[in-house]
């Protein structure tokens, strides 16, 4: 149970305030918009995306070393996070 949460609570942090947050944001401004069914599909979209995500990690799971995979993703993180240094 522990390693789920470890899960939910990482991708919750992940999502806080990212694009997809800011734009699901405005769409709830749109008073044409019932607030339930932005919920609704931005909740679909991102079980949809998970989903994905889940079924690529499964394939690459299987295929490829884990500890390969966690210091390439280790490293794919680092990068960006200095991208982003340098570029702000």
């Amino acid at each position: 149970m522990r390693a789920y949460a470890v899960v939910f609570v990482s991708v919750l942090l992940a999502e806080l305030g990212d694009k997809t947050q800011l734009a699901t944001l405005l769409f709830a401004t749109d008073t044409a918009l019932s607030r339930t069914g932005v919920l609704a599909a931005a909740t679909a979209a991102l079980a949809v995306s998970t989903a994905v995500a889940v079924a690529a990690g499964s394939v690459l799971g299987a295929s490829l070393d884990p500890p390969l995979v966690r210091k390439a993703a280790s490293l794919g993180f680092i990068a960006i996070g200095v991208w982003m240094l340098v570029r702000g």
